[in-house]
């Protein structure tokens, strides 16, 4: 049964070598997932399972040990998915790679970490049923759920400006940050895809995941835009 999840942001800029001089802007953020990973460790999970978005509409295991790399963003900086050989993954996508890279930043060591991509056109009935699955993977199972909210904040965000962007983003801090599943559960998939916004099918997993859970709460540690895109950190224990 899901125990505990923590939302983060998946930007490679939250990475302070891939961000370089812009690196202090995130800082707020960087510290709010680390006290977000400190509410899993606190937990004591059987498992953690890192849940982000990838390619496509299906989903894709990767085991513990998978490696991803942030060489596409013009560091030479390798991250490895929690402890194990990760032979049948491939390579992390980006958002699971920020993933790893939280982990290893914090220095992780409090229960086996595996990795579960998402499609972002993964349908939403899809999604919960993925998170079911994955609250039956042990007795006490946690989530660290990666993904950003919409990319049309400011005209000079990547999306350029919406209007329907900051409602949108507003909604999605106020469902993270009182553990509200049936709002996420209701979360308009094609809106979504409209802002960009790349968190939308790994939030529906964790509404999956905490279905028939009683006592779950939720607490918003962080929420901004910069560039015009939507962070948000938030835990539930």
């Amino acid at each position: 049964m899901l125990v505990a999840a923590a939302a983060c942001p998946c930007p490679p800029l939250l990475v302070p070598e891939v961000a370089a001089g812009a690196a202090p802007e995130l800082d707020a953020a960087r510290a709010a997932c680390t006290d977000a990973l400190g509410v899993l460790a606190a937990a004591r999970p059987d498992l953690l399972v890192v849940v982000g978005p990838d390619d496509g509409a299906g989903t894709h295991d990767y085991p513990a040990g998978t490696q991803g790399s942030f060489r596409g963003f013009g560091v030479d900086l390798d991250v490895r998915l929690g402890e194990g050989d990760g032979a049948a993954g491939g390579e992390l996508p980006y958002g699971l790679a920020v993933g790893a890279w939280l982990l290893g930043r914090t220095g992780w060591a409090d229960a086996p970490v595996e990795g579960r991509g998402v499609g972002e056109r993964l349908a939403p009935d899809a999604c919960l049923a993925e998170g079911r699955r994955l609250a039956g993977r042990a007795d006490r199972v946690a989530l660290l759920v990666m993904g950003d909210a919409s990319a049309c904040r400011t005209q000079k965000a990547p999306g350029y400006l919406d209007g329907r962007a900051a409602p949108f983003d507003a909604e999605i801090a106020r469902a993270l940050g009182s553990a509200d599943t049936a709002a996420l559960r209701a979360l308009d998939a094609g809106l979504a895809r409209e802002l960009k916004a790349s968190g939308r099918a790994p939030w529906q997993v964790l509404a999956g995941a905490a279905e028939g859970d009683a006592g779950l709460s939720g607490a918003l540690l962080h929420e901004d835009a910069p560039y015009g895109v939507g962070y948000v950190v938030a835990t539930w224990s």
